[in-house]
């Protein structure tokens, strides 16, 4: 199951309709999409026009609970997952575990979604105590142990039932990286933030100077390791007293801590020349309880790195299904997920304001509704990407979506619309047949894409300028190269010595360009030697299609 991916049918997505928010709505992103249909074909149609591209990564997966009364059936023996097991699995699926069978519908899905994100991406994964573990290490294996992150913990069930031998009242959700090397992340806002002190500049907290890593020593960073002076009978800004660089006369040297654990001593985490321009500013002196003398650095952040313990009520499960059904009027969904959860993973994750965000398990729709309410919040253009295989895609993911953006509610308990707008998809036909020769059915564009996806023709040398003037088969154009598709449905097509005569290669020379040195030629069928071919360093390639029919 490991190149499963590979296989999974590449096929088309059909629009269905374009929705947009009410006349006067607030201005939000609406280059959106919902796609209902098997996700895993859905995200193997996105490749070709979002592969390396997407930002951030959420989904809520089926937790393999086993438990068949949720609106969204969790099990392994879902009719669509056991009917996948069945065709590509085949009898060895009736012999595998419950979890055998979870990793095989997850494992394809997973490298997909790894082909999607952008080198600077991540991806959070909501699960439980059933696949935690296994899910751990499947994404090690994908993403790469050292792209890990970290694990959050989310308060979800307070009030877990008590029975058994333990109460849960935590999910999880993994936190991984495309590329740790790369990644960017924010900082959570503190709405309630308090400060201790205040200056001229505003309020700040204080922390000490010093670095606590103890890898960053005098040995390791001996550019880090020199003395400040304080003078005790300068006190400014109440508890705070005068620094500087230079010694004086009756003032205190001080030097970075020692660390009390291994006698190592710290450094400062500032430089000389930063620590120059900061002084008496956004670095001060400043004496503990006990008398002993230290540098201290003003903090006026409002933010804060996020934690790996989501405690706060907002993120519980009930809160989920309380917005859905303020949303509705009544109860669809069971266990959504809370629209801050998502909001603080999607703010954190997607660094950018204009970042794509995927979610393929989409639910109840709550990824679309923390985008829009970010973008809402900020004026970003953040765009979502939904996947839903079940059924209720339109009556509650896509319905949600709409009633978010054109606002919900009555009276005092009315929201109002976050505006914006999304086109609504179906997995439409496979672009090649079972025997694995082109359905010419989906139209010579749709071919043409996806041959240019596979030939990895960048989007600035398809054709369209000089290209489409060298013949009208021309897929693209480079500096070197020259890709051509000579494709008509109703006859035979050859690659031969009046096919190359019939391109206008002086085109590409009057308007600025070389001839290709490299032509790359799709066809039905070459009559040309492979001397030639080499000799003129032509790569003939044949269209799979069945041309006995002529």
């Amino acid at each position: 199951m490991v190149n499963h991916h590979h296989d999974v049918p590449f096929r088309l997505l059909d629009k269905q309709y374009t929705f947009t928010a009410n006349q006067g709505a607030p201005t939000n992103s609406t280059a959106n999409r919902i796609i209902h249909g098997d996700n895993l074909e859905a995200l193997k149609s996105l490749l070709p026009e979002f592969e390396g591209k997407v930002n951030c990564i959420y989904i809520d997966p089926p937790y393999n609970t086993g438990n068949e009364g949720w609106v969204y059936n969790d099990a392994v023996n879902d009719p669509k997952i056991k009917k996948w097991l069945g065709q590509v699995v085949g009898k060895e699926g009736e012999d595998l575990s419950r979890h055998d069978k979870w990793l095989c519908m997850m494992y394809p899905r997973l490298k997909l979604l790894h082909r999607l994100l952008a080198d600077d991406g991540v991806i959070f994964v909501s699960i439980d105590d059933n696949e935690q573990a296994t899910l751990k290490l499947v994404l090690d294996e994908i993403f790469g142990y050292n792209n890990f992150i970290g694990l959050f913990s989310v308060n979800a069930s307070p009030s877990a039932i008590d029975y058994g031998h333990i109460a849960k009242t935590h999910d999880y959700a993994l936190f991984y990286g495309k590329n740790i090397n790369e990644t960017k992340t924010n900082q959570i806002e503190e709405k309630s933030k308090e400060f201790r002190y205040e200056d001229e500049k505003g309020g700040f907290n204080i922390y000490p100077l010093y670095n606590g890593n103890v890898a960053f020593n005098p040995k390791t960073r001996p550019n880090l390791y020199y003395p400040f002076y304080l003078n005790p009978q300068g006190q400014i800004q109440g508890d705070f007293y005068e620094i500087s660089l230079q010694p004086h006369n009756g003032w205190v040297e001080v030097y970075p801590v020692i660390s009390r654990k291994d006698g190592i001593h710290r450094v400062w985490r500032w430089g000389k020349d930063k620590a120059l321009k900061g002084l008496n500013k956004e670095i001060v002196g400043y004496k503990t309880t006990s008398g002993e003398c230290r540098v201290v650095q003003k903090s006026r952040h409002t933010s804060k790195v996020i934690r790996s313990m989501l405690l706060d009520g907002d993120f519980q499960s009930r809160r989920g299904t309380a917005q859905v059904e303020e949303i509705f009027g009544e109860k669809l969904f069971s266990f959504p997920k809370p629209i801050k959860l998502l909001e603080d993973f999607l703010f954190a994750g997607a660094a950018s304001e204009d970042s794509i965000i995927l979610d393929s398990f989409a639910g109840s729709g709550t990824t679309a509704h923390a985008v829009l309410k970010l973008n809402a919040q900020d004026g970003g253009n953040r765009r979502f990407i939904l996947c839903e295989t079940m059924d209720y895609a339109e009556t509650i993911t896509a319905e949600r979506v709409r009633r978010v953006i054109n606002g919900y509610g009555e009276g005092a308990k009315a929201v109002a619309g976050t505006g914006g707008g999304f086109d609504y998809y179906t997995v439409g036909e496979a672009l090649f047949n079972e025997d694995q020769n082109l359905n010419e059915a989906v139209g010579e564009a749709a071919i043409r894409d996806y041959v240019a996806y596979t030939e990895n023709i960048p989007t600035a040398f398809q054709c369209g300028k000089d290209g489409s003037q060298v013949s009208r088969y021309a897929l693209g154009v480079s500096q070197t190269a020259l890709w051509l598709f000579y494709y008509e449905r109703e006859q035979v097509t050859s690659l031969n010595l009046d096919f190359l005569a019939s391109l206008n290669i002086k085109v590409l020379l009057e308007n600025g360009g070389k001839r290709p040195e490299h032509f790359i030629i799709y066809a039905d069928k070459c009559a040309l030697d492979k001397d030639f071919l080499v000799k003129h360093n032509i790569t003939f390639k044949r269209i799979p299609r069945d041309i006995t029919r002529f």
